[in-house]
């Protein structure tokens, strides 16, 4: 089964309004914090959650 665009849409959501200070604009620190703050097994699925939230931190610096 693959990983649909909307579960990592929404986990990656989701984990930036909890843990907002948690991410930052580097993607090896927030595949170690996905994989802290979550129970994903999948590294596939871990480094997705990551790089979408990576993108949405460096849009949110890039506009500021």
């Amino acid at each position: 089964m693959p990983i649909k665009p909307k579960y990592v849409k929404q986990l990656g959501k989701l984990l930036l309004e909890r843990y907002p200070d948690a991410f930052n604009t580097d993607f090896e620190t927030n595949k170690e914090n996905v994989q802290k703050l979550t129970n994903i097994e999948s590294k596939s699925v871990r480094n997705r959650i990551a790089g979408y939230i990576t993108r949405k931190k460096s849009a949110a610096t890039a506009t500021a």
